[in-house]
């Protein structure tokens, strides 16, 4: 129609960046409402579903995370002994503060890591750092069915798919509750090849 207005790009990357906000600290209080003991029920179903996948299975490396739960994050550290008796290479978060990024290490054992400052645990940095990955396991607050996430906000987990694509698969886990019908998204977001929760296991669907 005449006389419309073009989109103002930044005021919707705005819009976009505030309904983020209000969505992460919602999705926090419902996530930190579960038990302990729920949370681990739940997890252990997510773990078992994930051993199921054949993507993983058939993984030579893998990376998983140190779950924080104090804040009910799934607990996915039973699939660390599997995939090592399998042979797999195990890999954990490292971050590094100097360029504010997030690469991917194997500790050897997860008694070598330690808490780095930001509440879990990570690898030495001297240990050797992951030049390919198979398999990627990414926590988040919510994800929708396109495979949109949404984490704590400093966009890591969406620059080191990003850095992985394409051989790497990434596989969202979160709790069933933790699904969201359509997710706000930004520049540099990156959607997942497949969500696992405690009841299902859901690929996402590409639009365009």
């Amino acid at each position: 129609m005449s006389g419309e207005q073009p989109f103002d790009t930044a005021a919707v990357a705005e819009l976009a960046k505030r309904a983020k906000v209000a969505l992460r600290k919602r999705a926090r209080g419902v996530r930190g409402a579960l038990t302990e003991a729920a949370a681990a029920e739940r997890s252990r179903a997510i773990v078992e579903r994930l051993r199921g996948l054949e993507v993983v299975q058939g993984a030579k490396t893998i990376a998983l995370f140190d779950a924080m739960l104090a804040r009910r994050e799934v607990d996915v550290v039973a699939l660390d002994a599997w995939a090592r008796a399998r042979g797999a290479s195990v890999l954990y978060p490292s971050m590094d503060r100097a360029s504010w990024t997030m690469t991917f290490r194997d500790p050897g054992s997860r008694e070598t890591m330690t808490d780095r400052g930001f509440g879990f645990l990570e690898p030495d940095p001297g240990a050797p750092e992951a030049t390919e990955v198979d398999v990627i396991v990414t926590p988040a607050l919510l994800v929708d069915g396109r495979g949109h996430r949404l984490g704590y906000g400093g966009g890591f987990y969406d620059r080191a798919i990003a850095r992985f694509k394409p051989h790497a698969h990434a596989v969202c886990v979160v709790y069933d509750f933790q699904l969201a019908a359509d997710l706000p998204v930004a520049a540099g977001d990156v959607p997942v090849d497949l969500i696992v929760t405690d009841k299902k296991v859901l690929e996402p669907v590409r639009i365009g």
